[in-house]
């Protein structure tokens, strides 16, 4: 919550953050599906470890004694308190095809607090989770995101998934985002792009020339100019 606060406090306008479904249904935030790195001596998989044993980790003290005592939020209470003042990017955590129930427990989330297209949009690496969630929510845009990684399958590691998934937009690693495909893309009038992770301002000015929708960086304040 410090890191979303931060963000508001600069001017930043959005936030985007990953989300597990755990044990018992809670939609937690948090990058990792293990707690290791960021809670040093606990080893919890998520999706196998209710929320009451979650909430209590420490992920704060690994970075600095100024974060000491940060916990895992959950989506609902971070969707509190910074919206409508700021628009989310929600990335799906799904490492498998298996429907394990996120999609929907994010559909009924964003229902009973009224959010929808104007401050939420939903990406992720699986188009088979995107698809999911699409069926579900139409009206909200989704995204797939891809890199070349040996991480990720062969067929999915330049935006692939786009067609599977029926994605609206397109979330590639910085890297990979060239004149020439923006050029088409403008030409073909194809999916926006917002590229991953900026934190230079050089490439925030070279993806932004390039007709980017917007990037996403860890150091939105150095790299982020008003305009």
């Amino acid at each position: 919550m410090a890191s979303f606060r931060l963000a508001r406090d600069y001017g930043i306008p959005g936030i985007e953050l990953d989300i597990h479904l755990s044990a018992d249904g809670k939609l937690v935030v948090m990058h990792d599906a293990v707690t290791t790195r960021t809670s040093p001596g606990s080893t919890m998989l998520i999706e196998e470890t209710g929320y009451e044993l979650l909430k209590d980790l420490d992920v704060g003290a690994w970075k600095g004694d100024r974060w000491k005592g940060e916990h895992p939020p959950l989506l609902a209470d971070v969707l509190e308190e910074f919206t409508p003042d700021m628009y989310f990017d929600i990335e799906i955590k799904a490492p498998k095809a298996t429907d394990r129930g996120v999609e929907a427990a994010l559909v009924t989330l964003l229902s009973a607090m009224n959010l929808g297209r104007n401050s939420i949009i939903v990406s992720s690496f699986n188009p088979i989770a995107i698809k999911r969630f699409k069926a579900l929510r139409p009206d909200v845009a989704t995204g797939i995101i891809y890199c070349d990684s040996d991480e990720l399958p062969f067929y999915l590691r330049h935006g692939e998934g786009r067609w599977l998934g029926r994605a609206d937009f397109l979330k590639p690693e910085h890297i990979m985002v060239k004149r020439l495909a923006m050029s088409v893309k403008r030409v073909t009038g194809g999916r926006p792009v917002l590229p991953w992770t900026v934190d230079e301002q050089q490439d925030a000015d070279r993806l932004m020339a390039l007709g980017c929708a917007g990037f996403i960086s860890n150091k939105p304040h150095l790299a982020w100019r008003k305009t």
